[in-house]
């Protein structure tokens, strides 16, 4: 605990010495980022299949996908739906829990009256993971639902009548990318639980292990073995490369493994290790997995990621404005931009890797080499705040793109369990297609999804809250999954 101390003091010295230097110290106090973290993780309970335990604190969900896998002989019952929809797509689900992990392990000790929470809301996917990794022998449960037949309806998790199909990835049909990913969550959670739950931490680990050695041995894209089921929700673009050297980097921190450096030593340079990427996704791992390995060499000087630090500073730098690298987008009120879709999910994963980089540079007074300049971690997490208090409500329309914080937030949320009338309320079925209506209403969404960050605004900071255009107003696991890490930073300095 004297390193955590040590690493809090000089993190508030650094946010001390940020604040005098800009003479803007924050348009959010304390309190409000602790309260933007505490709803951050509420959100999850509105994503949550299955079983809901007495606890849930979003009651207006109710039980939902009861039988999944059970056609199949297997029980695939739990985890999360991905955004809007009622389907469980395993590689997003896996990146979300990957990251949700991480955001514990950097700033679990600025989140102490919400660790618990947090711990909840990634065993919650990791005890549907190990189950997905486990059921099986040689085979991976990567799906269930079929989105095609999904997205015809609008209808209430609890009334589903669509098909839930079980898809796999297997020996002869390999996914060595959701693989992978599905190895980095549970050996990033096994890190979460090794204080807490011994054993099932080491049972993370032991699963963790063998889907990884499954997805190295049986190599091949999950896109070109499931194709339209998988294909253009959540293809794998960037390939399997970059999954399988951020999952062999997880087990590598969580279990120190000799065989796993071994293995990112010899591996690094055909996966990518060389590779400079500007952006970090439930896709594309590079830039993730950079930051992630740096720590070794700014840590411990373990020269062999020296190389890992230098293609991390390059993507530090690229998103720098005034250095020589600089090549990111932002909008004209300051919002990093990358794309029109979901721009929110690479704004929360930007500004966790720019804190997290942020805490390994001080670690040992090091500084990001951008040419012939230095930024320092005070201008990392500068920038990290810029975005994190944009997000919340410091931009030009003075709207806060999370739901449920703030006095002027989206009311129309591309989700079907938060836009028909809860099973509470209403508890008749409501068909397939008669739900529609709700879609299509102007009414407010009745059932307020607390925490859920949003697609977000375009690239002139302009927001459309229209249910119907789910490209800026539908909420997604994973961009709120490291935007927990950041808000416990602020929330604490």
């Amino acid at each position: 605990m004297a390193s955590a101390t040590k690493y809090s003091m000089v993190m508030q010295i650094l946010s001390l010495t940020l604040c005098l230097l800009t003479l803007s110290c924050s348009a959010f106090t304390s309190k409000d980022y602790a309260d933007a973290l505490a709803k951050s993780i509420l959100f999850y309970e509105g994503q949550r299949s299955g079983k809901l335990p007495s606890s849930q604190r979003l009651t207006w969900r109710g039980d939902s996908g009861l039988s999944d896998g059970s056609s199949y002989h297997v029980d695939l019952v739990g985890g999360y739906y991905d955004a809007g929809d009622n389907v469980k797509f395993g590689l997003p689900m896996a990146f979300t829990t990957t990251l949700l992990a991480w955001s514990v392990i950097e700033f679990g000790n600025s989140m102490p009256s919400q660790i618990g929470n947090a711990r909840a809301a990634i065993r919650w996917s990791t005890d549907y993971l190990l189950k997905a990794a486990t059921a099986t022998p040689g085979t991976l449960y990567v799906q269930v639902g079929d989105p095609n037949m999904d997205h015809k309806c609008w209808e209430r998790p609890e009334d589903m009548d669509t098909p839930r199909n079980v898809y796999k990835v297997s020996k002869q049909n390999p996914g060595s990318d959701v693989a992978a990913e599905t190895a980095a969550a549970l050996a990033a959670a096994s890190i979460v639980f090794k204080d807490s739950d011994p054993s099932y931490s080491t049972k993370l680990l032991q699963t963790a292990m063998k889907v990884f050695d499954f997805a190295d041995r049986y190599r091949g894209s999950y896109s070109d073995s499931l194709s339209s089921v998988v294909c253009p929700f959540y293809c794998s673009y960037s390939g399997y490369h970059d999954e399988l050297l951020w999952g062999a980097s997880w087990i590598h921190r969580a279990s120190n493994n000799a065989s796993f450096l071994a293995y990112i030593q010899s591996n690094g340079q055909t996966m990518g290790a060389d590779d400079d990427d500007y952006s970090f996704s439930w896709d594309d791992k590079r830039a993730g997995t950079k930051v992630l390995l740096s720590k070794d060499f700014l840590e411990k000087n373990t020269e062999e990621f020296q190389l890992y630090k230098r293609h991390s500073d390059n993507y530090i730098c690229s998103l720098i404005p005034g250095t020589s690298s600089f090549q990111a987008q932002y909008t004209p009120g300051g919002l990093f931009y990358k794309g029109s879709e979901s721009n929110l999910q690479y704004v929360t994963s930007t500004a966790f890797l720019l804190l997290t980089y942020a805490k390994y540079l001080s670690s040992n007074g090091g500084s990001a080499s951008c040419g012939t300049s230095t930024v320092t971690a005070e201008r990392l997490i500068s920038l990290a705040k810029k975005q994190v208090d944009y997000i919340l409500g410091d931009n030009p329309a003075k709207m806060s793109y999370m739901v449920g914080f703030g006095d002027k937030y989206p009311q129309h949320v591309h989700h079907r369990g938060s836009s028909l009338p809860s099973v509470r309320t209403h508890p008749d079925h409501i068909a397939c297609s008669n739900g529609f209506q709700y879609l299509y209403s102007a009414s407010p969404n009745p059932n307020v999804l607390v925490g859920a960050i949003l697609g977000g605004p375009n690239n002139r900071d302009s927001f459309a809250d229209d249910r119907n255009n789910y490209q800026q107003s539908e909420p997604a696991t994973y961009i709120n999954a490291p935007f927990v890490g950041a808000l416990a930073f602020f929330s604490a300095n």
